[in-house]
Formats: structure tokens, C-alpha cells, sequence
């Protein structure tokens, strides 16, 4: 089967460089046919974001900051004004201040906190709310989370956190935009060597040890995850919803 997404739009937020999971969605998006919408954050980020939507078949680029109120209203005014109607949101969006995700959980700081729901969980609310009446006839978002959500993983402490926040916005939301016709689920993808997991303390030895515990014996492939959301944002997927998909090779229904 191809071209399951002929005739979709997609927003994707949060495609950093080649090695990040949201390009790699971007990827199978455009090889499933869809029309591309990126956003990057500030003018430092515009070239390089604007030479990786080349290679995505000339995908469209939006600044926006989804901590910034009037910049995600300024996305959706500039494609408001171009007639831009969306089928399929993708947020890949999460951080944390390195001291904060570094040191033990139970000493994380007050605004340390706050900035990572902020940006990894808030965002996700701020962005359905302002996309939802861009999607007229229905449609998917989805968002990018990790099993440190409900197990204590070491090292990832304030993500884990935020990142179980983050799940909880997909269900109230999945309830709130249901009778719209639009369908919000999560992709928990298995540890995947990208410029962000560098941010975690010893990433290199949780991969080595994910690999050996997995039940298919090796790391998540990033494509695999772009699969799996080429299927949440087809018809495919059309009574999908509320749901959180593991893509980690099985690594979570084992015990460690």
C-alpha cells in the first residue's frame, strides 16, 4: 500500500536536523504523498531548516515558538491567509534544562520544572487548540513521548515527568477534540540515538542496555517510528484514538 497520505497536509513541529525523529516522519510523510508544513524556532534555525524542507519536496517553513503565544498565533494567521486547511499535526517537541534532567529528580529546581512541562507538555495544548480549526473535515495529532512516563528510567528525572504530563494532555484532548473529528494519540518510541538523547546522562549505556533486554534484541529504528505515524495520520487510523503505540521493540512489557 502507498500514498496513504495523497491529499493531507501535515504541520510538523520540532524537526531539529537529519537525526531527528520528526524528520524522519517528515520523510515517510513525503514519501506517502502528503504536503509539508515545518516550523522552526528563531533565525537561527531557518537556514538549516529551510535546506532540509528541499529534500522534503520543497515542504513549506514557519517560524513559531510554541512557548510564545503570538508566534503560534502568527503561525496560524499566515496560514489562515493562504487557504491552508490541516489533516495531520505532528508535535516532536520536549525539553529540559541540562542541570535539571542531570541531577536527581527530588532536586530539580522550581523553574526547571516548569520549563519542561512548559515546553514539553503545555505546548502540545497550545498548538491542538490553535491547529483544531484548521482541521474543517477532521483529522490526526499526535505527539512523541517515552516510557520513562510511567517508569523511573535513570537519568531522564524532569522529562519523565513532563513526559507523563504529556500523556495526560492526550487523553483529556482526545475527549475535548473527538467531535471534531479529530484523533490525538501518542508514539512512545524506544531509545533512539538523535542530538537530543545526548542530553541524558549515559544515553550511550541505556541503548547498549535496551538492546540487550528488548524482545527483538536491538535499538528502534527511527523510520520504524515514521511508520507508525504515517499510519496515525492516515484513514488507516480513522477509530484510533486516545492511545499511546509503543514503537520500542517490545522494551516495555519487560522487567528490568
Amino acid at each position: 500500500m502507498s500514498n496513504l497520505l495523497t491529499g493531507k497536509t501535515a504541520l510538523i513541529l520540532g524537526v531539529a536536523n537529519k537525526w531527528s525523529i520528526a524528520y524522519a516522519i517528515a520523510k515517510a510523510y513525503h514519501r506517502e504523498g502528503a504536503s509539508l508544513i515545518l516550523t522552526y524556532q528563531g533565525e537561527r534555525l531557518r537556514l538549516s531548516i529551510e535546506e532540509l524542507a528541499v529534500d522534503l519536496g520543497g515542504a513549506r517553513v514557519i517560524p513559531c515558538d510554541v512557548t510564545v503565544d503570538s508566534e503560534i498565533d502568527a503561525m496560524i494567521a499566515t496560514l489562515n491567509a493562504s487557504g491552508t486547511k490541516l489533516d495531520i499535526v505532528v508535535h516532536s517537541i520536549a525539553f529540559a534544562n541540562k542541570d535539571d534532567l542531570n541531577r536527581p529528580f527530588v532536586e530539580v529546581s522550581r523553574d526547571g520544572f516548569l520549563q519542561a512541562q512548559n515546553i514539553s507538555a503545555y505546548s502540545l495544548v497550545a498548538v491542538s487548540k490553535a491547529c483544531a480549526p484548521l482541521m474543517t473535515e477532521g483529522g490526526s495529532i499526535m505527539t512523541l513521548t517515552y516510557l520513562g512516563s510511567t517508569r523511573v528510567i535513570k537519568n531522564y528525572n524532569v522529562m519523565g515527568v513532563a513526559k507523563a504530563s504529556l500523556e495526560a494532555c492526550v487523553r483529556y484532548l482526545t475527549a475535548d477534540l473527538g467531535p471534531q473529528k479529530i484523533r490525538v494519540n501518542a508514539i512512545s518510541a524506544g531509545a533512539i540515538k538523535t542530538a537530543a538523547a545526548r542530553g541524558i546522562k549515559d544515553f550511550s549505556k541505556l541503548l547498549e542496555g535496551a538492546a540487550e533486554i528488548t524482545p527483538l534484541r536491538r535499538n528502534t529504528d527511527p523510520m520504524e517510528v515514521a511508520d507508525t505515524a504515517v499510519f496515525l495520520g492516515s484513514d488507516l487510523s480513522r477509530a484510533v484514538t486516545g492511545n499511546c503505540i509503543f514503537v520500542d521493540g517490545g522494551f516495555h512489557i519487560m522487567g528490568v
